[in-house]
């Protein structure tokens, strides 16, 4: 283990100049306190988890020091919001300190969220609130324990630094790791202001770094390319699975490495609803539960322009066509081993739909009848769970085919049924109404529910003494909040 005056860095990205970045010092916080971190994300640095609790820890991480070695440069990039384009965007708000690599030998990038003002912040203040700094930094840990690719949070940093948005609050720092912070974007601004060289750079940047393998294809471009939309595929198959609603898929918030990224509005689904809306500045619900799909599909389409220098238009729509297949695919295993089935029939889209129809249209909690339906043999967790679904005809019917499909599945006893569908079925997960019981906390200054929620969260599939209030259904109340960019 590590202390924090060990790290190495190594800043790639920052030795690509200033065309790609500007350099910009951290605008510190105000008294700058510990709120939470995660172990696991500090492990992932080689730290010693227990510097997470000194004085020069909150300092660093609330812009009051900074390593001789690192070079806080606040990257520019563009992208469609919304589906429309933007020409200049870029880090308003975060900083990318350096890149750390660890004894294993990965690279990390040190990006500070909340950091002030950049010469991107388009009129903002460059910082972050407390509320949103906690939701960004229970999300990225609590999508990693469910498997999901996803940047990482190392810490929050609260503060006494007044920031306003509707009303008066204080502002806070987010530490977030990522093997890579390029979006989406990055490609389209150095495409739409046709800075070809510069665009060639970014270009090989990835490659070299990120997806060396593809350089030993014939085109190495063109792989890299089909490499990212098999891995957006994936990722957004898990959310769909899961029930996340990422909120806010606009180019810029979209990971060249296919992982969740750039936590705003974000929900995870109560009661099942495929066009649920997580965002109230969504009025169109262009980025709904069920959009998620043709909107990433949209903007792998956008990244496919922005390519077309280096890959032939043909090619690029041959690579764009395996994205509905593949995801289709991960989605339905994953919705296989949820269903607690090992071997595929070609019935069992239908199957997973109909369940999905009938959860809709009586409003069942998506998570909980999952979880429940591998508690026992499957007669009587379909009994159990019966009486949560008003069309009881249309359910006994679904019911029928999920027994018989599987009878036919396999000889197993009904524990590795459970075993087995309990370790896909998360017990908790990040509910909205939870989130906020720890920011309300948070925001009086009392951190210890913001901590307790963090530790629920990187266990989800495992039964915790004492915890069950986090595996309820929410309070009515807590099935409608809204949640703004800002957050």
């Amino acid at each position: 283990m590590k202390a924090l005056d060990e790290l190495t860095f190594d800043n790639r990205f920052a030795r690509l100049g200033d065309a790609f970045s500007t350099h910009v010092l951290p605008e510190p916080l105000d008294e700058p306190r510990l709120v939470v971190a995660s172990k696991a994300a500090m492990a992932l640095l080689d730290l010693d988890p227990a510097v997470a609790e000194t004085s020069v820890f909150a300092e660093l991480f609330g812009g009051h020091k900074l390593w001789a070695e690192a070079e806080p440069r606040a990257m520019v990039y563009s992208g469609h919001q919304f589906g429309g384009y933007t020409p200049q965007l870029g880090d308003g708000r975060g900083l990318l300190l350096g890149e750390v690599y660890n004894e294993a030998g990965e690279h990390w990038d040190l990006h500070l969220k909340g950091a002030g003002m950049t010469p991107y912040s388009r009129m903002g203040d460059g910082r972050a609130v407390l509320r949103s700094s906690i939701r960004e930094f229970l999300a990225s840990e609590a999508l990693h324990a469910l498997g999901i690719p996803t940047s990482r949070a190392l810490c929050v940093i609260g503060s006494s630094t007044p920031v306003w948005r509707e009303k008066q609050e204080r502002g806070a720092m987010v530490l977030r790791l990522a093997h890579s912070h390029i979006r989406f974007g990055h490609f389209e601004y150095f495409y739409y202001t046709k800075k070809p060289e510069q665009q060639a750079e970014l270009a090989e940047h990835v490659l070299n770094l990120h997806y060396p393998e593809c350089r030993e294809q014939p085109e190495p471009y063109l792989a890299m390319f089909r490499e990212t939309v098999e891995r957006n595929a994936e990722m957004i198959a898990k959310w769909q699975a899961y029930g996340f609603c990422h909120g806010v898929m606009n180019t810029d918030n979209m990971s060249i490495l296919g992982i969740t990224f750039d936590f705003g509005p974000f929900a995870f689904l109560d009661d099942f609803d495929a066009h649920f809306i997580c965002n109230h500045s969504d009025h169109e619900g262009r980025y709904s539960f069920s959009n998620q799909v043709p909107i990433g599909q949209w903007n792998l389409s956008a990244l496919a322009q922005a390519l077309t220098p280096f890959i032939s238009v043909d090619a690029l729509k041959e690579a764009l066509g395996l994205y509905l297949p593949l995801y289709q695919a991960h989605y339905l295993d994953l919705m296989r081993r949820r269903l607690g089935l090992t071997t595929a029939e070609d019935a069992d889209q239908q199957l997973v739909e109909r369940l999905l129809k009938l959860m809709q249209n009586s409003g069942v909690d998506y998570t909980l009848f999952l979880r429940h339906l591998g508690d026992e043999p499957a007669a009587l967790a379909v009994a159990r769970l019966r009486d949560d679904f008003v069309d009881l005809a249309g359910f006994d019917a679904w019911a029928e085919q999920y027994k018989a499909r599987v009878a036919r599945d396999g000889d197993y006893t009904q524990e590795q049924r459970r075993e087995r569908m309990h370790a896909v079925n998360p017990l908790y997960i990040l509910r909205n109404y939870l989130a906020q019981n720890a920011i309300a906390a948070a925001e009086s200054g009392d951190y210890s529910e913001v901590r307790r929620l963090h530790e629920v969260l990187t266990r989800p599939f495992e039964e915790q003494a004492g915890m069950e209030q986090y595996a309820q259904r929410p309070p009515d109340w807590g099935k409608h909040l809204e949640i703004s960019c800002s957050s």
